[in-house]
């Protein structure tokens, strides 16, 4: 364990050196100062474990020494002595961060004791910041796990932002881990002491959501009893997350830019705007660009938003990770299911291999968990996997001379077609094509159906609407449709 050092500042020789001696006595690495511009100079050099300081001294009073060492090192420790009672003078002291305060004459016991006590606690505190960062770092980096090529590129985008402040947009399929990316921004950031606040766009209906983000007055509407801050200044200071960016009305759309380019808000109900300190990372599954054409989303907001883009590839594109990903689960759930899982047999991890995971890493955690409690033993096997995970074949990376099922084939033979409307129209038909076969399966409830695609209701309501498939489906009578 290291020794813990102590700083003794007294202008007055004899007590300087009767305290350095007292302090190596108690087995502390002592150093002194001789008046408060050095005692602040040995503070900004080294990080010491308690400072005993005397308020009276020449070049730069112990006052002021203490403020200056405090905006140094907030968490360090100072214990004041002086000649002088004058209860003002200690409660200055008290205000500016001093430990404890002592008049001379004072009994050595009595300072040895409190020493002692300061020397505890800031080892302590330190202690408490070590697991705090290892914490930290356990909730981000540790939790995005991969080291195919697509994630190695996702890991040195994320060290980019870390050390700059700039807006983030997060984009990728339903269950790739996009809020996991933003943790890890957060927890790595300068900001990694503040919050990180969390919304969900899609979840939290229209008509409460501004109120959620941005706080109401007084009277703002019916129910609003009190004056409530929203997420936007409980992030003061930190980060916060929006979620399904897409999916935020437009009417809020313009809030949200004017947060992004004045840093401030204005609450409902509320006529003066307050300013907030933060960093806005934002995620959506949806096409930002396409929603830009359609004018359901904002072109200045996407602008802003899209400062620097991070894109998380679906779990299909990365499959080298998948083993990789499996053994995390296993090592997750192990305890938690009081288990001893030791891994997978080969057969069925060539068929975790061929599935294409739609649900993407979110749905791969949930089958190890399922294959965890099916299993008596202490390997996963094939037939603890899902039928339709079982019965996956291996992708076909070429297309065959009928080419795609389920869109418009013969452009892909019009030369005068570019190609990036090329694959915008593929997607789309893919994307409809892919609602119908859900809609179908879940008997047109439209809750069960946003659980098959791994979307929110409110998206796949926004896509039936575009694609005009409310036509014709039959009658249900729970009123899920």
């Amino acid at each position: 364990m290291t020794v813990p050092s102590i700083l003794i500042a007294d202008d007055e020789s004899s007590l300087r050196l009767l305290l350095c001696e007292v302090m190596q006595r108690e087995g502390y690495e002592v150093e002194s100062a001789v008046n408060g511009e050095e005692a602040v100079q040995k503070a900004r050099e080294r990080d010491f474990d308690v400072v005993v300081m005397d308020v009276r001294m020449p070049k730069m009073d112990g006052i002021q020494a203490l403020r200056e060492m405090k905006r140094i090192n907030p968490a360090l420790t100072v214990v004041m002595i002086t000649a002088v009672e004058n209860q003002e003078t200690a409660l200055e002291a008290v205000r500016q961060g001093a430990y404890d305060f002592f008049n001379k004459p004072f009994e050595l016991a009595e300072i040895r004791v409190v020493v002692r006590r300061a020397v505890e606690k800031r080892q302590l505190l330190r202690q408490i910041s070590s697991l705090e960062s290892r914490l930290l770092d356990r909730l981000s980096f540790d939790r995005i796990i991969g080291r195919s090529d697509s994630m190695q590129e996702v890991y040195d985008l994320i060290g980019r932002v870390v050390s700059n402040d700039v807006t983030v947009l997060v984009t990728g399929e339903s269950g790739t881990g996009k809020e996991l990316v933003a943790q890890a921004i957060h927890y790595h950031s300068a900001r990694r002491s503040k919050p990180f606040m969390s919304v969900n766009c899609a979840a939290i209906p229209e008509t409460l959501l501004e109120s959620e983000l941005f706080g109401h007055e007084r009277g703002a509407f019916t129910g609003a009893v009190g004056m409530k801050p929203g997420k936007f200044e409980a992030a003061e200071g930190g980060t916060i997350f929006l979620d399904e960016v897409g999916d935020m009305p437009l009417s809020l759309q313009s809030k949200l830019l004017r947060v992004l380019q004045e840093r401030e808000i204005v609450r409902v109900g509320a006529t003066k705007p307050v300013k907030v300190d933060l960093r806005v990372i934002a995620a959506t599954n949806q096409k930002l660009e396409a929603m830009v054409a359609e004018r359901s989303f904002r072109e200045d907001l996407y602008f802003r938003l899209n400062v620097l883009p991070i894109h998380i590839p679906p779990l299909r594109r990365r499959r080298a990770d998948i083993p990789m990903l499996v053994a995390h689960f296993i090592g997750m759930y192990n305890p938690r299911l009081n288990r001893g899982m030791q891994g997978v047999e080969d057969d069925a991890l060539a068929a975790l291999e061929r599935y294409d995971w739609p649900g993407n890493v979110r749905e791969l955690e949930n089958v190890i968990q399922r294959a965890m409690v099916m299993s008596t033993g202490s390997m996963i096997t094939l037939e603890h996997l899902p039928a339709h995970v079982r019965s996956a074949k291996a992708a076909d990376s070429t297309l065959s001379s009928e080419g795609v099922p389920g869109v418009d084939n013969a452009m892909l033979d019009d030369l005068s077609v570019p190609l990036q409307e090329k694959v915008e129209r593929f997607a789309e038909q893919i994307e409809v094509r892919l609602i119908k076969a859900a809609l179908q399966k879940a008997n047109f409830h439209r809750q069960a159906t946003a659980d098959l695609l791994g979307i929110s209701r409110k998206s796949l309501h926004n896509k039936m609407v575009r694609y005009e498939l409310f036509a014709g489906r039959p009658d249900t009578t729970d009123g899920d449709v």
